[in-house]
């Protein structure tokens, strides 16, 4: 498919969504390419993903250096390989207005529970320490906040009993593996838009909602 638009995806762990991603853009009628990988930490599993699929791979250290330099270069990376959009997938920094004001409402983050509930670090055990009954993934814009930009879309899974943080994380996971690729196809074929502040989707509602109960 040509003229596919443009992805840079910002990882800094194992890349199991970065992934997901990969595989949905193999397929010949999918409207998004990842043009380039970029991971904070130089061992990041990530990075090895992408070299696997023939993927640009780049290390940016952002260690003893002042955040905005580090988005500068983070942005000049992701320019220098043409990317429209930007997808974070487990990047474990906060982006500053350096990086956010080049790409205004074209950064998309995933984040494993239902926000605004449980934001931040060790989502899956905030939802089992909370007691709640349903918890899972939101694919949101990314703004100056800490998983406060505006959702996009959200996927859900029961919460078990028995269920550890690691057993709950897993069935996240796989709602995370389906949403963030469906999220993405929307932003390439130009359905996400921020006007006057309002976020607006041009799909059918019930496209922005997933519902796993197996396993």
């Amino acid at each position: 498919m040509s003229g596919r638009v443009r992805i840079g995806v910002l990882a800094s762990g194992a890349g199991s969504n970065l992934q997901a991603l990969i595989d949905a853009s193999n397929s010949p009628d999918y409207p998004a390419q990842i043009a380039a990988v970029i991971s904070n930490r130089r061992d990041a599993g990530a990075l090895e993903r992408a070299r696997a699929a023939g993927i640009p791979a780049v290390w940016i250290s952002h260690r003893d250096k002042e955040r905005a330099a580090v988005d500068r270069a983070l942005v000049g990376a992701l320019q220098e390989h043409g990317c429209a959009w930007v997808a974070l997938a487990g990047f474990m920094r906060i982006l500053s207005p350096v990086f956010l004001d080049a790409f205004p409402h074209r950064v998309l983050n995933i984040h494993p529970a239902l926000l605004p509930a449980f934001p931040g670090m060790h989502a899956a055990k905030q939802a089992l320490d909370a007691g709640v009954c349903i918890t899972g993934a939101t694919v949101h814009l990314v703004d100056a906040g800490m998983d406060t930009g505006p959702i996009v879309a959200q996927g859900g899974v029961p919460v078990r009993a028995g269920d550890t943080a690691d057993t709950l994380q897993q069935r996240i996971r796989s709602i995370e593996h389906r949403l963030y690729p469906r999220v993405l196809q929307w932003a390439a074929e130009g359905r996400i838009h921020v006007q006057a502040g309002q976020l607006t989707v041009d799909v059918p509602d019930g496209q922005r909602w997933i519902w796993n109960d197996d396993g």
